[in-house]
């Protein structure tokens, strides 16, 4: 195991030669996404405005060099540079790289250092193997956190894929699996590995599944498309004083009116074994577009544990370099948690019924 400051070193004599490629004659791109939103709602914490709004830039620079025939070295590099404000005050505001990696690849080989985006399996909200990644369906800009890392992918033939990678968290402590993947007619199939030898306190993903002590982590994910799609991703993490399973399934199916409306459900279980407790939640979906510009989404997601609904409705209009998407949102008020107020998220995001809008522009 290398210790953080050996992965920074890898990076940039990878990145030098990398730029050294491109000096030498080759492909150089910058591009960006620019994001304003504003939300107002009615469940706002006390004494805090009912208004909140954010500014969002995150520019991308892209090199890249062809060593030989289906042989490529790339790199990339983004920085966010993001303010959030609840009425006229700041309150939060992010200054640091998105994406620091540098790639090799072939017809058969990819191989991956750095700050990136590593994300598995077939489902879309429910996710139990969500282990890297802060991917949000409801997201319009599709952003997701990148995580410190060493990823390589060999391809054996067109229907087998082998991960391997090594992860470095912010505690520097660095965890490692891998996952082997396989297409046959039946579907789609995953099986997946983790070791994570942190004994500190952290969720799984978005699972809102907490663990404080070293474990390991295994999973079984199937996707299979026909007449309807159906899917599963069956996660179960072992450690020395507890074992918990997610087990999530799914399907969905295209409605052949007009355009045709896409529906879909997901049902995850998560069983925690040392305190005997079971949680299910399940979540519907329904997508459909308006003609070449226009595209309506709606979700709803219900807590039977908790008896908690909440519900998601976005119009999003898109054109070449711009989008404009329109948000209503109705969750639980603050007062339907049986939590104590200062325990709770401080900001209107989330409780009660949101108003959104979300500008975004990329060039």
């Amino acid at each position: 195991m290398r210790t953080r400051k050996n992965i920074y070193q890898i990076k940039i004599v990878v990145l030098g030669n990398i730029l050294y490629c491109y000096l030498i004659g080759q492909n150089l791109s910058l591009k960006g996404m620019f994001t304003l939103s504003g939300l107002i709602g009615d469940d706002a914490p006390r004494n805090l405005p009912t208004y909140e709004s954010s500014i969002d830039y995150i520019p991308t620079l892209s090199i890249a060099k062809e060593l030989s025939s289906n042989t490529f070295l790339d790199a990339e590099w983004s920085y966010r540079l993001k303010k959030d404000y609840s009425g006229d005050s700041l309150y939060n505001k992010i200054y640091k790289n998105n994406r620091l990696w540098a790639r090799y690849s072939s017809e058969k080989i990819e191989a991956r250092l750095g700050l990136q985006k590593i994300i598995f399996g077939p489902t879309q909200i429910l996710r139990s193997l969500s282990w890297f990644d802060t991917f949000d369906i409801k997201d319009p800009t599709g952003q997701t956190d990148g995580v410190e890392a060493f990823r390589l992918r060999w391809f054996p033939s067109n229907s087998i894929g082998i991960w391997t990678w090594a992860v470095q968290n912010d505690h520097k402590i660095v965890s490692y699996g891998g996952r082997g993947e396989i297409s046959t007619l039946l579907g789609e199939w995953g099986i997946t590995f983790h070791h994570d030898p942190t004994n500190s306190l952290q969720m799984i993903g978005q699972t809102k599944v907490l663990i404080d002590q070293a474990h390991n982590r295994m999973a079984l994910d199937f996707r299979y498309d026909g007449f309807i799609g159906f899917w599963n991703e069956s996660a179960f993490l072992f450690s020395k004083e507890n074992n918990i399973a997610l087990v999530t399934i799914g399907a969905d199916y295209t409605l052949p009116i007009a355009t045709g409306i896409m529906l879909m459900t997901e049902s995850m279980l998560v069983k925690d074994y040392q305190i005997d407790s079971n949680s299910i939640q399940t979540a519907f979906m329904a997508s459909v577009p308006l003609g070449m510009v226009y595209q309506l989404m709606f979700i709803s997601q219900f807590d039977w544990e908790e008896k908690k609904d909440y519900n998601f409705l976005r119009l999003t209009a898109t054109y070449d370099q711009y989008a404009l998407n329109f948000i209503i949102s109705i969750n639980p008020k603050r007062s339907d948690y049986n939590e104590a107020t200062h325990f709770l998220p401080n900001t209107v995001a989330g409780f009660g019924t949101n108003l959104q809008f979300v500008f975004i522009y990329n060039h």
